[in-house]
């Protein structure tokens, strides 16, 4: 282990003292021809960087993924200093013939690759030779050659679904995550395994069916660093939602398992050779429990929103004549279920004809929040001069869970119209004209208007020819 130490620092001071090339970030496909018992590979490589993250290895049919290995490597050549870091996932045959490798793009590190695909041809089953490391017996003392001893390490990490909050009201947000913390001090080497395929199980598993979702949709998984109990932890979020329950039931979370690749390590590590094996370990969380509560007492309980809500209204101009049409902008904006709120009740009267809202809603889901605006926006025409409120047009409720009450959003935009009064307009845009004045002294009695009896008596006598005919006709014959 002295020679080990020695060469390792050795290396240390080389690649403290030297220069590193361009980096850059490879992908590469495994042979084009194997056995039905050998394994065939995509390998990952970034020069002169740490691989700090890639996109998931794609599937492919007739290969079965068996897991992912890392690797690096560093070299001195004249002065200059080289390294790299691979990750290789392993595909293993499911039967023989010809495996068709699409093109497809990864991104390694933040960067798009291209991959053009391949052909790869699988063939019978082929004896492998076994090989043996030369410099194992060199730094490890392995006068046999015999297979090295792998441990499993304790690993300090847990799998977490939580939620911002225990009980809600009926239409109340509430964050819900998924998510993995390894412990800072963690010594077990973790790895996501099938993570696409495995989050969309349990996704189909423990999704309420009585609540809204908003989905915050994480694609890239990074660790964040939070403490627990006054101990430090990496997260790692891998789904995350705003949920609205839609009744009074209870939201209910059932366990669930998510597998990962624990790897264990040699106990008696070498500077050349696997020092790591892989395998596969589960992590199930606790089931989740969340109350739901209904709404207090109100005409509106059913169809207001839930949240915390303001009101931005607008319009182009509060001067209006009668007759001219303006366009009045009723904009609610906040925290809550943006797809759930409804337009405001309108106000109906002579003086102002409001048509029906054009609707447009922003919906931003951010820092563990969902927030946006749903716009409303009328097109009016007054009918009478004066000065208006829309206060006295305009209602909109809601109930805030924060403040445990009903709150309303009240407009403070005044219109001011004038003009001519446009009511009689329209009651002669209503009157039907003289022609409907002279129903009730019209005579309603009813008249022949023709007499077509010897129409009738022409066509039997048509019908009487005929038949005399066809049979003077047929007799004769």
């Amino acid at each position: 282990m002295r020679r080990v130490f020695s060469f390792r620092m050795f290396l240390l001071v080389l690649l403290t003292g030297g220069a590193f090339v361009a980096q850059a970030q490879t992908v590469t496909l495994g042979p084009d021809a194997i056995g039905e018992n050998q394994a065939w590979t995509i390998t990952v490589t970034v020069q002169n960087d740490r691989l700090k993250n890639y996109d998931n290895f794609p599937e492919i049919p007739g290969f079965r993924k068996r897991g992912t290995s890392t690797q690096s490597s560093t070299n001195i050549i004249n002065g200059q200093i080289s390294s790299s870091s691979s990750v290789i996932m392993t595909y293993a045959p499911t039967k023989q013939g010809v495996v068709t490798i699409p093109s497809f793009t990864m991104k390694v590190n933040d960067k798009p690759v291209q991959v053009a695909g391949k052909k790869v041809k699988v063939g019978p089953p082929v004896q492998q030779q076994q090989t043996r490391d030369p410099f194992r017996s060199f730094f490890e003392g392995d006068e046999g050659g015999g297979e090295a001893e792998f441990v499993d390490v304790k690993e300090d990490a847990f799998l977490a679904l939580t939620t911002s909050k225990d009980a809600v009201y009926v239409g109340e947000g509430f964050n819900t995550t998924i998510s993995f913390f390894v412990a800072e001090d963690n010594r077990a080497p973790l790895q996501f395994y099938e993570l696409g395929r495995q989050l969309s199980e349990i996704l189909k598993k423990i999704k309420p069916t009585n609540c809204w979702e908003e989905n915050f949709n994480i694609e890239n998984i990074e660790a964040e660093s939070v403490t627990i109990n006054g101990k430090g932890y990496s997260q790692y979020k891998i789904y995350q939602a705003t949920l609205y329950p839609l009744n009074a039931e209870p939201v209910v979370f059932p366990a669930f398992d998510l597998e990962m690749i624990k790897y264990k390590v040699a106990k008696n590590p070498s500077f050349f050779g696997q020092n790591r094996k892989e395998d596969f370990k589960s992590f199930r969380t606790k089931p989740k429990r969340v109350a739901v509560k209904e709404l207090p007492p109100h005409p509106l309980r059913d169809v207001v929103a839930v949240g915390d809500y303001r009101l931005d209204e607008r319009s182009r101009n509060t001067n209006l004549e009668t007759g001219a049409s303006g366009v009045y902008e009723f904009n609610v904006y906040g925290e809550g279920n943006i797809s759930a709120i409804e337009k405001p009740l309108v106000k109906k009267d002579a003086n102002f004809e409001f048509y029906e809202p054009n609707v447009r809603q922003d919906i931003n889901r951010q820092k563990n929040r969902v927030t946006g605006n749903k716009s409303f926006s009328y097109f009016m025409i007054p009918k009478e001069p004066g000065k208006y409120n829309m206060k006295d047009y305009f209602t909109w409720v809601f109930f805030n869970p924060a403040k445990q009450r009903y709150d309303s959003l009240r407009p403070k935009l005044v219109f001011t119209v004038t003009g001519e009064s446009k009511k009689n307009e329209a009651i002669q845009a209503n009157d039907l004209g003289s022609f409907y004045d002279k129903i009730d002294a019209a005579d309603n009695s009813l008249h022949t208007i023709a007499d077509d009896r010897w129409q009738k008596w022409v066509f039997n006598a048509f019908i009487v020819v005929t038949l005399g005919a066809a049979a003077f006709i047929i007799f004769r014959k």
